[in-house]
C-alpha cells in the first residue's frame, strides 16, 4: 500500500459524497483542494456545513470541469485528483441530454488531459452502478456488461471508457470506482431515501414514488468514502475497476416499509404516472459484487445486509431530524426520483 498522495483535488466536492470524502481525507491529515461549482453566491455547497476544524485545513476553489483551463488550475501541484464531479440526477438526463455529455463525459476528458500533461501520480475516477443496467445475472461483477438505458447512464459509460482509454493510450495512472446505491446524510432530494425520510419527518400521510419493484443495493456513505480511499492509496488498481458496494438486495417498497417503521411513521405509498421512468429506461435489478476490492484491499461495508442497513438508516434520519439540516432542503414531494 502507498499513502504518498498528500495533497490530493476533489472535484464535485461540494455534493454529497464529495464532502464526506473532503471530510474523510483531511481528518486523515492530508492536503485537501476542494473543487465547487463556481456559482455567484460564493456557496460551496455541503463544504459550507462542515466543520470550521475541517474548513480550515483545505483549499477552497470555485471552478467548472467542462472548463479544461479551470481543470488544470485546479490541478497543478496535486499528487493525485478524485474525479466525483458530475451531473447524477436520471430524470433531467431525459430532458436535458446534452448537458450529461457536456459534464460527464467532457469533464472527465478535461480531468485526464491535464492529468496527463501535469504527471498527476493518481486519478481515481467516480463511476456508478447505473452504467450495468437492469442486471442480466447477480451479484453484479465489474464484467458484466454496460448497457446505457438512460443519458445518464450512458454519458457516464462514455467517461469511464474515456478514463480507461488514457490509461491505455498514455499511461494516466488512473483507477475507476464504480459504487452502488449511497444514501446517508446529505444526500441530494433527487434520490429516493431522503425523498421518503424528510416526508415521513413532516407527517404526510401519501408519499409519491415511481416504481416501488426495482431492487437496489444501498451502501452507507462511510463505506463507499472508505472503498474510494482504498483505491487512492492501493499501488495494485491502475488500470482497473472496482465496485463498492453492500452486496445486499432490498426493494424500494421494502425501504420505504422500513424508513415507515423506523420513523414511526404511518404514510401510504403511490405510484404517480409521472414519476416512473420510461418501461425501457428503468433499471429493475442492482445488486453488487465486490468481491474484487474486498480481496485486493480488504476493503469491507461496515453497513452490511439487513442490520447494516437499519443502522445506516437510522443515523440518515437522526441526521434529517435536525431542523438546522431539514433548511437546506425544499419540500421533498416536489422532487422526482
Amino acid at each position: 500500500m502507498s499513502n504518498s498522495h498528500n495533497t490530493v483535488l476533489v472535484t464535485g466536492a461540494e455534493g454529497f459524497i464529495g464532502s464526506h470524502l473532503v471530510e474523510a481525507l483531511v481528518a486523515q491529515g492530508r492536503h485537501v483542494r476542494a473543487m465547487a461549482l463556481y456559482n455567484s453566491f460564493g456557496r460551496y455547497g455541503w463544504l459550507d456545513s462542515l466543520p470550521e476544524t475541517i474548513r480550515s485545513n483545505m483549499d477552497l476553489v470555485m471552478g467548472d470541469v467542462r472548463d479544461p483551463f479551470s481543470v488544470r488550475e485546479a490541478m497543478r501541484d496535486c499528487d493525485a485528483v478524485m474525479h466525483l464531479a458530475a451531473l447524477i440526477a436520471i430524470p433531467y438526463s431525459y430532458s436535458a441530454p446534452a448537458s450529461y455529455v457536456d459534464v460527464n463525459i467532457m469533464g472527465t476528458l478535461n480531468v485526464m488531459q491535464a492529468a496527463r500533461d501535469l504527471g498527476i501520480q493518481k486519478v481515481v475516477h467516480t463511476s456508478t452502478s447505473e452504467v450495468y443496467g437492469t442486471a442480466q445475472y447477480v451479484p453484479i461483477p465489474e464484467t458484466h456488461p454496460l448497457v446505457g438505458q438512460s443519458p445518464y447512464s450512458a454519458s457516464k459509460i462514455g467517461a469511464d471508457q474515456i478514463a480507461y482509454s488514457y490509461h491505455c493510450a498514455f499511461g494516466t495512472p488512473v483507477v475507476t470506482a464504480r459504487p452502488f446505491n449511497t444514501y446517508g446524510p446529505r444526500q441530494s432530494m433527487r434520490a429516493v431515501i431522503p425523498t421518503i425520510i424528510l416526508q415521513a419527518l413532516q407527517g404526510v400521510s401519501e408519499i409519491k414514488l415511481g416504481s416501488i419493484s426495482p431492487t437496489r443495493d444501498f451502501n452507507y456513505v462511510s463505506d463507499t468514502v472508505a472503498g474510494l480511499i482504498a483505491l487512492l492509496d492501493s499501488d495494485k488498481v491502475l488500470g482497473g475497476t472496482f465496485n463498492i458496494g453492500s452486496g445486499f438486495e432490498i426493494t424500494i417498497g421494502e425501504t420505504a416499509d422500513l424508513i415507515r417503521e423506523l420513523t414511526g411513521s404511518d404514510f401510504n405509498i403511490v405510484t404517480e404516472e409521472t414519476r416512473l421512468r420510461p418501461t425501457a429506461s428503468e433499471v429493475e435489478r442492482l445488486c453488487c459484487d465486490a468481491s474484487k476490492i474486498k480481496a485486493l484491499l480488504g476493503w469491507q461495508p461496515a453497513h452490511a445486509e439487513i442490520d447494516g442497513l437499519r443502522t445506516g438508516l437510522l443515523k440518515t434520519i437522526d441526521w434529517f431530524r435536525d431542523p438546522e439540516n431539514r433548511e437546506r432542503y425544499a419540500d421533498a414531494s416536489i422532487y422526482i426520483v
